[in-house]
């Protein structure tokens, strides 16, 4: 009988949890699994997902690959995969109860660091910035925005004019942009810690009439963001990989109900996409390459702080 994964992702909007959803698809296909997907209605929503958990662990799934909704408002529910006795594979944001059998994710004050000085570098070290903060209560958010601020105390240049909260979704974005637009004028730069706020931006600047879009950056190189980096609209993002996390987390699973030892923690390295590469990027997530398991190991025993 083939393994059965259920899969949780946050919401239905974010293009990062749309591939997330793809990427294991794919893997759970090539490998003979089945796949079912549960995603809350609302963006994000805590009860919506509490009830989620409870019905996969009333339908018994062989394993779980998991995304917490909330850093903790989840935790109860969250503890009766343990109960039920099913194994619990964690990617984008790190669980803060129960018992995992591996992470998959990003450093994301890498990230947030690297982004920042990549925008920073093509400022010459001087400007006005605005950035766009994601949800509140998302630990990828806080990494982030604490990446760049490790990188500003470096670049005593740059100001930052005003933070907005975009909650890492598009239309929330713009909307941010445009209550603030009357004291925004003038800015040099936009230091985003999602894409998809990134376009929020460049939307509502559209909309205001603005001839000149300044330099932005996001994190997560989704198909949108490529193809505003590829026509000029936006200066670079960091690849943030959910559907490289979800392929990778499901094949763990497999491996790990097959008898296989797996590592406790798989982390993705930060890559920067601009003008100069983003062609091999500008593919719908179902043409883009999956990571090849025995490479995607070897990395991981390569890094420092990796254990089995």
């Amino acid at each position: 009988m083939s393994p059965r994964i259920a899969v949780f992702t946050k919401n239905l909007v974010n293009p990062g949890y749309q591939s997330a959803r793809i990427g294991a698809d794919r893997t759970a296909a090539r490998l003979g699994a089945t796949v079912t997907h549960y995603v809350p209605q609302k963006p994000d929503n805590v009860d919506e997902q509490i009830a989620l958990i409870e019905q996969a662990v009333r339908e018994k799934p062989d394993a779980v690959v998991f995304v917490p909704v909330h850093e903790t408002a989840v935790n109860d529910a969250i503890l009766q995969f343990d109960a039920a006795h099913i194994p619990l594979f964690n990617i984008v944001s790190r669980t803060t109860a129960g018992q995992r059998v591996c992470f998959v994710g990003s450093d994301d004050r890498a990230l947030g660091r690297d982004i920042a000085r990549y925008l920073f570098d093509k400022l010459s070290g001087r400007g006005d910035i605005v950035i766009i903060e994601g949800a509140g209560a998302s630990p990828t958010s806080r990494d982030r925005l604490l990446g760049f601020q490790d990188t500003l105390r470096s670049v005593p240049g740059i100001t930052v004019r005003a933070s907005l909260r975009g909650e890492y979704l598009r239309e929330v974005a713009k909307k941010a942009w445009l209550e603030a637009a009357d004291k925004l004028n003038g800015i040099d730069a936009v230091l985003s810690a999602n894409d998809h706020m990134v376009l929020g931006v460049i939307d509502a600047m559209t909309e205001l009439g603005l001839g000149k879009i300044p330099p932005m950056v996001g994190i997560n190189a989704i198909p949108d963001a490529i193809v505003a980096i590829e026509a000029g609209r936006m200066l670079a993002t960091a690849n943030f990989d959910p559907m490289a996390m979800s392929a990778i987390a499901v094949e763990a699973a497999i491996r790990h109900l097959e008898g296989e030892r797996v590592p406790a923690e798989v982390i993705l390295p930060v890559q920067i996409i601009d003008a100069g590469n983003c062609a091999a990027w500008n593919k719908p997530y179902e043409a883009r390459p999956l990571p090849v398991w025995d490479e995607v190991m070897k990395a991981t025993m390569a890094r420092p702080a990796s254990r089995l």
